[in-house]
């Protein structure tokens, strides 16, 4: 760690027991839900902090922290940009460029990759879900904001980005050099299974996916499909609208999901029933990669029973959100609305969580190897895909 950073994180946990401390005191005073009493707290902390610390602080910094912090706490997807930033991220929003293909978030403090997008040069160096980058060109992303993180990525196509990545099982970082390279989705492919088991897999649910997948069903029901399963595991790309249309494309009826924030009334999505095109058995995949549009699709068809889910638990992030400028010309970027399961859930809070879990997908097999006993099992083959395989054994016990 650099002088610099450990500074950084000495100040913010200062900080932090700061707070906490001057707030058990201040907050007899001050009423829970009035932010003036809070913020006179935060002022006698930074105070404190100027007069009373070790050595002199960098008080921007101190400061940068805390609003990083305060906006990671409410929302890892959250940002603030000063004005310059702000205008780098309104140029980058038009001109679309190449990227090196990652999806990211924010945990603890530094940028954490929700999934890597298939073919693109992140996704050829092997990074994945949960991976954590400490830096950008050599650059700490300890309190960098998300969408700033997201602009240094993106670049003339060709060029490269070196970045430090954490990973788990690996004390060092790692250091890798990612190509900038235009990100493009493989189509939505389709495959007959054994049992007349129809496998769909998607990467992706920007504009028109739905559609895709529709003429996916319609293709392996005339190969003699009864059952499907729709694989969202490595899905963290996409929008909303099209996760609706996907999950109503198996719901003629219901709720799928709604939205609703501080300041936005509900809206309500209803499943459509001359838009549903199938009504074969179904089970969902879903993985800790699977994000946004995914995850409402697959929570509107679990809690309205339509299908088993299968897999590991979503990565947590559908929700509405909107850069709102400030005096000085910078922007924080926010979530002013969250998409809703049907049963009332945050999916971006609480996640969707499968009725068939990985570690029930994952349990060892039975190797007794007793060719009388009708449970016994044998042991998976190395590279046995066991969540696909435990999707396929439900959808054969509803369809006999």
């Amino acid at each position: 760690m650099n002088r610099r950073f450990q500074f950084a994180v000495v100040a913010s946990s200062t900080c932090i027991v700061l707070l906490l401390l001057f707030g058990a005191v201040k907050v007899r005073s001050a009423s829970t839900s009035d932010p003036y009493g809070h913020l006179g707290v935060y002022s006698e902390v930074l105070s404190r902090i100027k007069l009373d610390y070790v050595e002199e602080p960098d008080m921007k910094a101190v400061t940068l922290g805390a609003i990083n912090g305060l906006l990671e706490s409410l929302d890892p997807f959250a940002s603030y940009l000063n004005a310059a930033q702000y205008k780098q991220y309104q140029e980058a929003q038009q001109a679309k460029r190449p990227d090196v293909g990652l999806i990211l978030s924010k945990r603890f403090g530094y940028l954490t990759v929700v999934s890597a997008a298939p073919g693109s040069s992140a996704f050829k160096a092997g990074l994945g879900t949960g991976d954590v980058i400490e830096t950008i060109s050599k650059v700490s992303t300890r309190d960098m904001p998300l969408a700033f993180a997201e602009i240094l990525m993106q670049g003339e196509a060709g060029s490269s980005v070196e970045i430090g990545v954490l990973r788990a099982r690996r004390s060092e970082t790692q250091k890798i050099s990612l190509v900038r390279q235009p990100v493009t989705f493989p189509p939505v492919s389709a495959r007959m299974a054994d049992n007349q088991v129809g496998v769909i897999t998607t990467t992706t649910l920007a504009r028109g996916r739905a559609a895709e997948i529709a003429a996916k069903i319609s293709e392996l029901e005339k190969q003699g499909a009864k059952k499907l399963i729709l694989d969202l595991r490595h899905c963290a790309n996409g929008v909303p609208a099209e996760g609706i249309a996907a999950a109503n494309l198996f719901m003629d009826k219901g709720l799928i999901t709604y939205t609703q924030g501080q300041k936005s009334t509900r809206e309500n999505f209803e499943a459509v029933a001359s838009k549903a095109v199938t009504k074969l058995p179904l089970a969902v995949i879903t993985g800790r990669g699977t994000a946004g549009a995914a995850e409402i699709a697959a929570a509107a068809l679990l809690e309205s029973k339509r299908a088993d889910v299968v897999g590991e638990r979503t990565f947590g992030d559908a929700a509405v959100r909107r850069p709102i400028t400030m005096d000085d010309g910078g922007a924080v970027i926010l979530s002013v609305a969250k998409y809703y399961s049907p049963s009332g859930k945050a999916i971006q809070d609480t996640y969707v969580t499968p009725n068939v879990p990985q570690a029930d997908a994952d349990a060892p097999a039975d190797t007794d190897d007793d060719p009388n006993d009708p449970n016994d099992t044998p042991a998976a083959k190395p590279g046995t895909d066991l969540p696909l395989e435990r999707a396929m054994k439900l959808l054969i016990t509803i369809v006999k």
